[in-house]
């Protein structure tokens, strides 16, 4: 979507004034925000309020650290923790146990943030502005890359033929599971997006111990952090990993019930959301939903997926970024995703209605976008 002139202009008017009209510009967003002059990321700050910088830096502070290190930049000195604390301490209360449980969740959220977007070469790229307070020499600090090669034992298989010589290989190089060029490996004082988005998370996960991760956070943080690293203005752009952290955070705020599971079933849980999108269809397409219902197609199936995840799995991302404008501008955003989720539907109609359950099935479970471009012809949205 390309923006004019005029409407570029709306945007500055009302972000400009001291005191914002956030009904306004709602209004203006809800059409879509242009990317000219970092007036998305700052809208999104607006919709989503952003960081505290010296909030963020304590939270790096207090929650990347190993049990046991000296941190001599913050005053702290080297403990002797053999006789109170040590690794095999079963107390629940020890420092170390609290840190190998937390391993538990960096271990998943390494495994998902190193695959996020594959079809984009952002997230592996070196970050401008890399998290000087743990990449410094001078600190103690370890990364999380770190930490997570430190956790994962690497296995070797030993083989021993019939003329008594022995051979040792390794599992990966036989079964090619970790390719040489897969990652780059970044030099000292560097690290990758994927790496910034690992630390969003981890504090997050942190911070908040009831929901602490769950598998596909990674899918909504990637969009809020792409949005904000690559905003023009530079002095934006330094602090994206707070400002990301502070707008995932109040995002997550409104939409955590769909991660936990105990309220799947209450009015505010995913199940509800759920069977919200088809009374919806119910509502606008009889004919369709009642071939769905004939053809035993749950929502469950397949919305699941679209309603936890915002859609950000069903679109390419700069759809996805397109789609957030408006979505970020609703105050009853999760209404408006509904009726998003329930347009996705009736765009492919002819596609559900001509089709078996086996058909239908994959053509739910898929990105829509490749369904909806070719099958439809709707315009292209542009970041």
């Amino acid at each position: 979507m390309f923006f004019s002139y005029f409407r570029i202009q709306e945007f500055k008017v009302a972000l400009s004034e001291e005191n914002i009209n956030l009904k306004t510009l709602r209004e203006l967003c809800f059409n879509g925000i242009p990317f000219e002059g970092g007036i998305r990321a700052l809208c999104w700050k607006v919709s989503c309020p952003a960081s505290v910088l010296e909030v963020y830096s304590q939270f790096l502070k207090e929650m990347i650290i190993q049990p046991g290190i000296a941190k001599a930049n913050l005053g702290l000195f080297r403990e002797d923790v053999t006789m109170e604390d040590h690794p095999l301490n079963p107390n629940p209360d020890s420092r170390w146990n609290n840190y190998f449980k937390d391993n538990e969740i960096l271990l998943q959220i390494d495994k998902d943030v190193r695959r996020l977007y594959p079809d984009m070469a952002f997230f592996q790229r070196p970050t401008d502005y890399p998290c000087q307070l743990i990449l410094d020499p001078q600190n103690d600090y370890e990364t999380l890359r770190r930490r997570v090669e430190q956790t994962t034992l690497k296995a070797q298989t030993v083989n021993r033929n019939r003329s008594g010589v022995t051979n040792v290989s390794s599992p990966g190089k036989a079964f090619n599971l970790y390719p040489s060029n897969e990652y780059e490996v970044l030099p000292n004082g560097s690290e990758a997006h994927w790496e910034v988005v690992e630390r969003i998370l981890f504090i997050y996960a942190k911070l908040n111990p009831g929901i602490a991760y769950v598998q596909g956070m990674n899918e909504i943080v990637g969009p809020i952090y792409y949005t904000f690293a690559t905003d023009p203005n530079s002095q934006w752009k330094e602090h994206a990993e707070a400002d990301t952290f502070f707008c995932f955070t109040n995002l997550m705020s409104e939409n955590r019930d769909n991660f936990i599971k105990s309220l799947d079933d209450s009015q505010c849980g995913i199940t509800y959301k759920m069977e919200s999108v088809y009374s919806m269809l119910k509502d606008k397409d009889l004919e369709l939903y009642l071939k769905l219902e004939e053809q035993n197609i749950k929502p469950q199936y397949f919305t699941f997926r679209w309603l936890t995840l915002l859609l950000s799995q069903e679109f390419l991302l700069p759809d996805v970024i397109r789609i957030w404008d408006t979505l970020f501008s609703d105050q009853d955003r999760f209404h408006f995703l509904i009726l998003v989720c329930c347009a996705m539907l009736i765009l492919i109609r002819d596609n559900l209605l001509a089709g078996d359950f086996t058909v239908n099935m994959r053509s739910l479970q898929v990105r829509l976008f490749f369904i909806i471009h070719r099958n439809i012809k709707i315009p292209k949205l542009h970041m």
